[in-house]
């Protein structure tokens, strides 16, 4: 009876065990990527990187865009142990919402075509990361798209001056984020060189004896990049959500690079944002 019961404890403890979720991730589970010394890997990752962690010094790395990752073997000639295949460490990726992991190894004899040339981040290779971000930005980027879709037949501000006419199409709010999706028209046939696109909140009548208090706010976020236009430009802009009175607007200042220095100033009230729609 007592070896019955020992035994019954035993197959109990391993299911225990069994059950148990790993605290840690092993080098031999990661997944492997080849590399030789005649050419670049490029890691593609769906978030911008964070942070990289390279255990070697045999491979360098840098960040030419936000989400690629460009690491280089750089084959130590003084070292005989790479006549064959063998490990190069470990590449850690960090994004806004995930970890992956890679083990390198030198190509030594493999042929060139197992040598991969770049390499996409898949979920799969990823394990979630519990940080503080409010909206990761494919979600961002898929919430402007969603932006880009709705038109209004009247904007909820407008301002225009030097044939240009600037348009407040939609204001919405995630979380802690307010989305502005805003229109600017050319009606000149002079094409408008974007220069810097600035917000401030400043006072809402200004008077020469007073003070001048003016708050700038830096977008976290904004969809596509400042360019030039000839007819129309549309973008949305990513702001943490900000108070201020009504004795105060929203500023959105738009400037021309030289010569021409153009520059428009769309007012955006407060009640504008505290009207503002949800997703």
């Amino acid at each position: 009876m007592k070896t019955l019961l020992v035994i019954l404890s035993l197959l109990l403890a391993g299911l225990n065990l069994d059950a148990q979720e790993k605290a840690g991730t092993y080098r031999d589970e990661l997944p492997g990527i080849i590399m030789d010394g005649s050419g670049s890997l490029h890691i593609i990752s769906p978030e911008p990187i964070r942070y990289v962690d390279i255990s070697t010094h045999d491979v360098v790395g840098d960040l030419p865009e936000p989400n690629v990752l460009r690491l280089k073997w750089v084959p130590d000639s003084t070292k005989s142990g790479y006549r064959g295949s063998g490990g190069l460490g470990v590449v850690t990726v960090i994004g806004e919402s995930f970890i992956a992991q890679y083990r390198l190894h030198h190509a030594g004899g493999a042929p060139e075509s197992a040598t991969a040339a770049s390499v996409d981040i898949l979920p799969r290779h990823t394990r979630p990361l519990h940080v503080p971000v409010e909206l990761t930005t494919p979600e961002l980027r898929s919430h402007a798209v969603r932006l880009l879709s709705r038109h209004n037949a009247k904007p909820i501000r407008k301002a225009s001056t030097y044939g240009i006419r600037a348009d407040l199409n939609n204001v919405y709010t995630v979380g802690d984020l307010v989305l502005l999706d805003i229109t600017y028209h050319n009606a000149t046939n002079l094409a408008y060189d974007i220069d810097e696109l600035r917000f401030k909140i400043e006072d809402k009548k200004i008077t020469k004896a007073t003070n001048v208090q003016s708050i700038e706010i830096e977008p976290i976020w904004q969809l596509y990049p400042h360019s030039s236009f000839k007819r129309t430009y549309r973008n949305i802009y990513v702001l943490k959500k900000a108070i201020f009175p009504a004795s105060k607007v929203l500023n959105v200042e738009l400037s021309e690079k030289q010569i021409s220095g153009r520059t428009i100033t769309l007012r955006i009230k407060y009640r504008d944002i505290l009207d503002a729609d949800t997703f």
